[in-house]
């Protein structure tokens, strides 16, 4: 199976989401937190290789937090699979032509069988920065909440954000999955855009360490005003916890990936077992072709 390496943003009547329209410039050192999610290499359009990214929330040492969409197959379906083609994640640097924070290999990613939440699983830890806390408690219409992200600053225009962006928004309608978020500060037509998917919604209690409240899914094209969807995070806290506390083995990515690994080790045992009779006979071993790896694709987010 081909895995997706990444979407390039927010999926909507515009197409794919961007860094925040018309945000403002995150003070440096600020949410250190936030993470870019850059896929290289990806097939393009009439050949070649491009480049993609998405936004996301380091949530504990190894694991980032961001969209589901961010990472499908050929048939555009969310899977849970190693990552093949080379994917980072940037974290802990508002400037993204600074030096700071530390750069991460994402090995693989697992996704949420109830919204557009996916987590990935990074190469190593990331230390010296403090994950973002997951909400264990519903929103509540008419909450502030505050976005970073990187990416696009307007649909208009295709050059990246250089720096981290932030906004902040209001808690609009409450669904079981989703919420609606709509533009307060610095101005009414604040929005998510393309390569925002996966950004934090983070509540900032005072006295308190920020916490996550839900990440970009969907939306209209950027700026606008109005709402945005966006995926919860207190429904499905119990399940982040379980996945980024699993050690490794068939407990994190399900039987699937279990039962494939026993397939290859019983391969490997029959085909020593033939290596051996081979040389027995005197005969030489039959070459076989490695296994195919999986490769990634970006999605095309698909309207709403």
């Amino acid at each position: 199976m081909v895995l997706l390496a990444a979407v390039a943003g927010v999926a909507g009547t515009g197409g794919p989401a961007a860094a925040i329209a018309n945000g403002q410039n995150a003070r440096d050192g600020a949410y250190p937190f936030a993470a870019l999610l850059t896929m290289t290499g990806l097939p393009a359009d009439g050949g070649g290789t491009r480049d993609s990214s998405c936004s996301g929330a380091l949530i504990a040492p190894r694991w980032v937090i961001t969209a589901g969409h961010c990472f499908r197959d050929g048939d555009g379906k969310r899977v849970s699979r190693p990552v093949a083609r080379r994917t980072t994640a940037t974290i802990g640097r508002t400037r993204l032509n600074g030096t700071g924070g530390t750069v991460v290999e994402v090995i693989a990613v697992k996704q949420s069988d109830r919204t557009d939440v996916a987590l990935a699983e990074l190469d190593e830890e990331v230390t010296g920065i403090t994950p973002l806390r997951i909400a264990t408690e519903a929103p509540t219409p008419g909450e502030v909440v505050r976005l970073a992200g990187f990416g696009l600053l307007a649909d208009s225009d295709e050059s990246p954000a250089t720096r981290l962006q932030t906004g902040q928004f209001t808690v609009g309608h409450i669904g079981p999955a989703l919420i609606e978020t709509s533009g307060r500060a610095p101005h009414p037509d604040t929005s998510p855009c393309r390569h925002d998917s996966g950004g934090p919604y983070f509540r900032q209690p005072k006295g308190q360490s920020p916490v996550l409240v839900a990440v970009v899914s969907s939306g209209p094209s950027c700026p606008h005003t109005g709402g945005d969807d966006s995926a919860r995070i207190d429904t499905i806290s119990d399940w982040i916890t379980a996945e980024i506390t699993a050690g490794p083995g068939p407990g994190r990515w399900g039987w699937p990936v279990a039962a494939a690994s026993v397939a290859v080790a019983l391969v490997a045992v029959v085909l020593v077992a033939a290596v051996l009779v081979a040389r027995r006979r005197r005969k030489p071993p039959v070459a076989r072709a490695a296994p195919e790896r999986y490769q990634a694709r970006e999605y095309a987010p698909q309207r709403r």
